[in-house]
């Protein structure tokens, strides 16, 4: 059995968007999965590989999976908004500052936290992108990648 703490829970939707929020706040309930073996063992591996916990990689995975389906029933011109989308550029150079910090050894604790959320940003926006991507090739509205 899964379950997240409320501390894990509020991590997790920091990271979502407000839509998605209010999909969790409203269908937040408890479930019983019985997954395959395979499957438990590479949320594990993926867990341990990310240091984060088992149940946040299965919630990602399954976020994922929703993710896609949502992005493929969006409209043609709305794909391709996400498909050209980019952080601000605030953000940019804000993340670019403090990997320049980061490499330098001179991080502090509140800029490793900004630091580890902006990464999470700009990783879940790419894979965002890419998703908006294959919708948008599958559609034609975008030349496969060679």
């Amino acid at each position: 059995m899964v379950r997240l703490s409320l501390q894990q829970q509020f991590a997790i939707l920091e990271r979502l968007n407000y839509d998605d929020y209010l999909w969790v706040k409203l269908m937040t309930q408890q479930v019983v999965l019985n997954l395959p073996d395979g499957l438990v063992q590479q949320g594990h591996e993926v867990a341990t590989f990310t240091q984060r916990a088992l149940e946040e990689v299965l919630l990602e995975w399954l976020d994922r999976g929703r993710s896609e389906t949502r992005i493929g029933r969006l409209p043609d011109d709305q794909v391709l908004a996400i498909c050209d989308s980019q952080m601000t550029e605030i953000d940019q150079e804000r993340m670019g500052e403090l990997l320049e910090r980061q490499r330098e050894g001179l991080l502090l604790d509140g800029e490793i936290e900004l630091l580890d959320d902006l990464l999470s940003v700009y990783q879940q926006g790419m894979i965002r992108k890419a998703e908006a991507l294959k919708v948008a090739i599958d559609r034609g509205l975008r030349a496969r990648l060679t």
